[in-house]
């Protein structure tokens, strides 16, 4: 019986006051485990408990069951094949991504615009877009910030549990929320995060980021 129940699409009671859908109910215990089998994955426990006690009625981007199997609603580019590697530490790629952009084609090097293109087509899908991929491997997107910036779990390795920002939309780089920046506190945790109620993030950035446009 219980199999049959996940097997099926969620669909949630309507509030008969008002008429229209309630609120969606937090996963079950079984709902998670079936998603973390299906994922590849073990959610930490800070998540996970988030699942249990609020899950897809939170204000984070929901984890439901779809058509394709379990995954987190808005987030379509994240790569699945890449949720279980461990989340890389930015600092773990500064000389890879220097390397890289010296191989990205450069005007002076092409006789013509059409040549250009050509090659730098090329070099994204060979190395660049793969590259960038790997970034966020190990990881999800909880929230769209706007502007391009995304807030991001880290799922998978040693940073598992923690929070991350995702400026590369206009700066190219991916920075840890902390509580303490100046004084090298470790990353934000996810659950120290929902203590904070999940909420505004612009004092968790390092000083020299500045206030991103929209939160």
């Amino acid at each position: 019986m219980i199999g049959r129940l996940l097997g099926r699409r969620r669909t949630w009671p309507r509030d008969p006051a008002a008429g229209r859908p309630a609120a969606p109910a937090p996963l079950t215990g079984a709902e998670v485990e079936q998603a973390e089998a299906e994922l590849g994955i073990r959610f930490p426990p800070a998540y996970r408990s988030y699942l249990l006690d609020v899950g897809a009625g939170g204000p984070l981007h929901p984890l439901e069951r779809g058509p394709d199997g379990w995954w987190w609603a808005g987030n379509p580019d994240t790569r699945r094949d890449l949720l279980p590697a461990p989340f890389p530490h930015p600092d773990s790629y500064v000389e890879a991504d220097a390397a890289l952009w010296e191989r990205f084609p450069r005007e002076e090097d092409f006789p013509d615009e059409a040549a250009l293109r050509t090659a730098r087509q090329a070099w994204n899908e060979a190395e660049g877009d793969e590259f960038e991929d790997r970034k966020t491997a190990g990881c999800v997107v909880l929230r769209d910030n706007g502007c391009g910036f995304a807030t991001l779990l880290a799922l998978a390795g040693p940073l598992a549990g923690t929070v991350w920002w995702d400026g590369r939309a206009t700066c190219d780089l991916i920075v840890p929320l902390s509580l303490d920046h100046p004084g090298g506190a470790a990353p934000l945790t996810f659950g120290q995060w929902r203590e904070r109620g999940l909420g505004d993030l612009s004092d968790l950035l390092p000083p020299d980021w500045g206030r991103p446009a929209q939160f």
